[in-house]
């Protein structure tokens, strides 16, 4: 597989995970699954919350894309899309839990960017309702209209 080809496979992964994370988390984590992820909504939070299930379970996904592709992963779709997700991941754990929620260590930064995403999450966060709030994504909202 062409590196190109590769690198592509693993935005789509990333890409991907950004559009299911919006739908799952929209129509199943604030619909059927709502139980388990109304203790991330809640005001307040021990060290482990129900809802870090929820990352797991994608964290494991990732794992198996990887682990599927680990004999030949730079000609594996597989292995590149789970990079992807994992990277994807990382990005999340650290914008959102470690940025917005301040969790575990948490975090400054004066980056515009990142004030926006933590914003628009605590936007989200205003309603502790199942109905829920937008944005359900965490990097795709429009921007313009979180401005602090």
């Amino acid at each position: 597989m062409d590196l190109l080809i590769f690198i592509g496979w693993i935005l789509l992964g990333f890409a991907g995970m950004e559009i299911v994370s919006y739908l799952v988390h929209r129509f199943i984590f604030h619909g059927l699954l709502w139980r388990i992820h109304r203790s991330h909504h809640e005001p307040t939070h021990g060290l482990f919350e129900l809802n870090d299930l929820f990352s797991l379970f994608f964290a494991g996904v990732s794992v198996y894309l990887i682990y599927s592709g680990v004999e030949n992963p730079l000609a594996s779709a597989s292995f590149a899309v789970g990079v992807g997700i994992a990277v994807y991941g990382m990005l999340y754990f650290i914008i959102h839990d470690l940025f917005a929620h301040k969790r575990f260590m948490p975090f400054k930064s004066d980056s515009k960017i990142m004030r926006l995403i933590r914003y628009a999450h605590q936007r989200h966060h205003q309603s502790i309702d199942k109905d829920g709030e937008e944005p359900y994504g965490l990097f795709l909202f429009p921007y313009d209209k979180y401005k602090e």
